[in-house]
């Protein structure tokens, strides 16, 4: 719940307000498809308790080339993901600094926000835990706060116009969707992370679906409560980034309110990047024991963490931060992140999907299965969200460039895998190679 809730759904009634109220229904499809992913999840977390994740469901299903793949595209989604974060945290900062919103403190305020979590994880497991379990209990204080007492401070008049997007009722879900899914990233960690995990094959389970259920039911209630507490016009402004703290000022009056909702957003965001940080390193440092990513990334530091991926991952994010930031306002790189994560999780997210209904065909074949209608539903409703997923991920603006943003910076992103890919293949042909040779020299003497 930790690496779920971050800064996410705080900053996604600002990103989602130009579509209006109709988020809501946008909401509602996006946790359908998190609770059939975190199904599948849970299910295939039981079959291979092993850490990695997607990255190992793909390749254990599909080959060293596919599972490549979706461990390099899920680690643009975990350090991508965390310039989204940061970027969207910077929006609650600047309730008490740099409030005019300079260009430059933002990107400071935002390097801040990655390189403390990425100090906290090098001094181990245990001190990334502690901070996690604190940082989670107070980020429900915005959401609990939203989510009970904000119901009853809701005007019906706000939630119209339902549509403000311009488009189609159909073609503005979609695009919510898309910007949705952002607040749900995170679900898949505890599989990323198992083996960290004791007895994974019960726990990560448990803590996938229980983790992302949970967020679902505070994600739905407290944006209906902000939805009703401020129109979408109001919201869609600039002034209001800070969404929830808008909510509570209107709720409450003055600002106290808003600053404490603003306080305890800021810790949140700190422990969602906490989170992924660790999240960063594992998936990477699952692929190098395979030699499908470099050695480097499989070595372990004095305090028992993968510190080249730490330091590695945090550093692409921070690249990532001030790219984006360069030509553009605050929202829309906000944004751009949110659709780029989005892309490069869902990929991995419908590999998952593919795998799960590969093995659960197979089992069929071998003989009877329980649940079996019901474990190829899910996964085929968790597949189609994903590809959903993909497909309504563009920005909404007039220039092609910002339009096709999040596809084009994916893209950069997956084609740098390329060369890393051939030169570990080549590792592994010549180690295999090596090993053939040494078997057929023993067996010649023998």
């Amino acid at each position: 719940m930790g690496s779920i809730i971050g800064v996410g759904v705080f900053s996604l009634p600002y990103a989602v307000a130009s579509y209006g109220p109709i988020s809501l229904v946008a909401m509602v499809v996006a946790t359908v498809g998190a609770v059939a992913l975190a199904l599948v999840f849970a299910v295939l977390a039981r079959r291979m308790p092993a850490g990695g994740g997607p990255y190992a469901y793909a390749r254990a299903a599909f080959g060293d080339g596919w599972g490549f793949s979706q461990a390099w595209l899920y680690w643009i989604t975990a350090w991508a993901g965390n310039a989204a974060i940061a970027v969207g945290w910077v929006f609650y900062v600047e309730t008490f600094l740099n409030k005019g919103g300079a260009t430059g403190w933002s990107i400071v305020i935002a390097l801040t926000g990655l390189w403390i979590p990425a100090a906290i994880n090098l001094t181990g497991v245990r001190s990334m835990g502690v901070f996690q379990l604190w940082t989670t209990v107070l980020k429900f204080v915005p959401l609990a706060l939203m989510a009970t007492a904000g119901l009853f401070f809701i005007k019906s008049g706000n939630f119209t116009p339902w549509n403000t997007s311009g488009d189609t009722n159909i073609s503005a879900i979609g695009g919510a969707m898309a910007i949705c899914l952002f607040s749900y990233l995170g679900l898949e960690t505890a599989s990323v992370a198992a083996a960290q995990v004791r007895d994974p094959a019960r726990n990560v389970p448990r803590a996938t679906v229980l983790g992302t259920v949970g967020s679902a039911v505070v994600y739905l209630l407290s944006l209906v409560a902000v939805f009703g507490i401020l129109p979408a016009s109001e919201l869609a402004q600039d002034v209001n980034q800070a969404s929830y703290s808008a909510a509570a000022n209107e709720v409450f009056g003055g600002s106290v309110a808003g600053d404490i909702v603003a306080a305890a957003v800021i810790i949140s965001g700190i422990g969602a990047l906490n989170g992924w940080t660790m999240i960063c390193a594992e998936m990477p440092l699952a692929a190098a024991k395979e030699g499908l990513f470099p050695r480097l990334f499989g070595r372990i530091s004095s305090r028992g963490v993968p510190a080249v991926g730490i330091i590695a991952s945090t550093a692409l994010a921070s690249v990532a931060v001030v790219v984006s930031y360069l030509g553009t306002d605050g929202a829309t790189v906000f944004t751009t992140l949110v659709l780029m994560t989005g892309i490069t999780a869902a990929i991995p997210y419908a590999f998952s999907a593919l795998a799960q209904l590969k093995w659960r065909w197979q089992d069929h074949r071998r003989g009877p299965t329980p649940h079996l209608v019901l474990d190829l539903a899910v996964a085929v409703v968790a597949l189609v969200m994903s590809v959903a997923f993909v497909y309504y991920s563009r920005n909404s603006d007039n220039s092609w460039y910002v339009v096709w943003g999040p596809f084009l910076m994916t893209g950069a992103a997956a084609i740098l895998g390329v060369p890393v890919y051939l030169t570990q293949r080549r590792r592994l042909q010549a180690a295999a190679s090596a090993d053939a040779g040494s078997q057929t020299t023993d067996g010649s003497e023998s």
